[in-house]
């Protein structure tokens, strides 16, 4: 029998965490009574550092229901770090997990389908979003923008797409052979190559709580995710370099025909907008490529994605300084 888990990654959920437990303990459930899924499945919570009751909470349903498992990080590593964690604290001793955020916009309903999908043979199934009407207009319209940048960019992403899925077992096993630091796990996942379907279901609101990706978040994830895939931006500043080198190669040939006419004044506006102009793309484009350097710098200190400081485990509870 197939082993199932469920991981999800927590950070100052304490409003939403009580009704997310019981709605996925029941889906749980729910697959053990049709036989899809072995006994021991279950779902695993992984608290990224929060500063509210979540540990207590998740500690709390442990001890009271044999589904819930608990993974307590020693301090915030963010989303992804969080997710592989708990990706990686699994791997070993089941057939398949599945990722999905805390606040339960992604249907739980659609998780059934995901589970017949993988026994079927797909090693990877992607949650798909065909119906974001529930976002507000800047949150579509920025999500839908960032696809289609990376998409442009030749990032390879499913669109609509977040961080909702199933992996088996050796899907897993290839995505742990990525070593790099700075992960955006919905560009690596695509890269893999296994087998691969899809889901489709419409996008919930939140059910309590505020939203853990403000705009300062989301932008710093799309670049991480592009800077993390792509050589283009570099690529990009090479031809804008090359167009400005074009441009004043002409406005030097205009000069010294304006000057052999006759028709030369002082050019006091046009020198400020030209040495402004220049100036700020140099600056930008110093700025891109010290974001390369940058990742650069952090992937060779190789420093561990996150430290484990607790696991709650049904067959043994211990607490241990685990590094990865």
């Amino acid at each position: 029998m197939n082993r199932l888990m469920v991981v999800v990654p927590c950070y100052n959920e304490e409003e939403v965490l009580p009704e997310t437990i019981s709605q996925l303990a029941m889906v749980i459930e729910q697959l053990l009574s049709k036989e899809k899924i072995a006994a021991n499945s279950g779902v695993l919570f992984v608290n990224d550092g929060s500063r509210d009751h979540t540990w207590e909470i998740i500690t709390q349903a442990h001890s009271k229901n044999p589904y819930i498992y608990g993974l307590n990080l020693a301090g915030n590593v963010g989303h992804q770090n969080a997710l592989l964690a708990g990706l990686d604290a699994v791997r070993d001793n089941c057939s398949m997990t599945i990722s999905i955020d805390a606040d339960l916009q992604d249907d739980i309903a659609v998780i059934e389908q995901m589970v017949d999908k993988y026994l079927q043979g797909a090693d990877i199934v992607y949650g798909v979003r065909n119906d974001r009407t529930q976002d507000h207009f800047f949150k579509r319209f920025s999500a839908q923008s960032f696809y289609k940048v990376m998409s442009s960019l030749g990032v390879k992403t499913i669109y609509n797409h977040a961080d909702f899925r199933l992996m088996s077992q050796r899907a897993l096993t290839a995505l742990f052979e990525y070593k790099e630091r700075n992960l955006f796990l919905r560009g690596i996942v695509p890269t893999i190559g296994y087998s691969c379907d899809c889901v489709y279901y419409s996008r919930k609101k939140r059910m309590a709580g505020e939203s853990k990706y403000p705009l300062r978040k989301m932008l710093s994830f799309a670049w991480d995710g592009i800077t993390s895939f792509s050589i283009r931006p570099i690529t990009m500043i090479s031809i804008i370099g090359l167009l400005i080198v074009f441009c004043s190669m002409i406005a030097f040939v205009y000069t010294l025909l304006s000057y052999f006419i006759g028709h030369t004044e002082p050019g006091w506006p046009s020198l400020m907008i030209s040495i402004w102009f220049l100036g700020g793309v140099q600056l930008f484009s110093l700025g891109i490529v010290g974001q390369y350097v940058g990742k650069t710098y952090i992937e060779s200190k190789e420093r561990p994605r996150y430290i484990i400081k607790e696991f709650l485990d049904h067959k043994e509870d211990f607490s241990n300084d685990k590094k990865n």
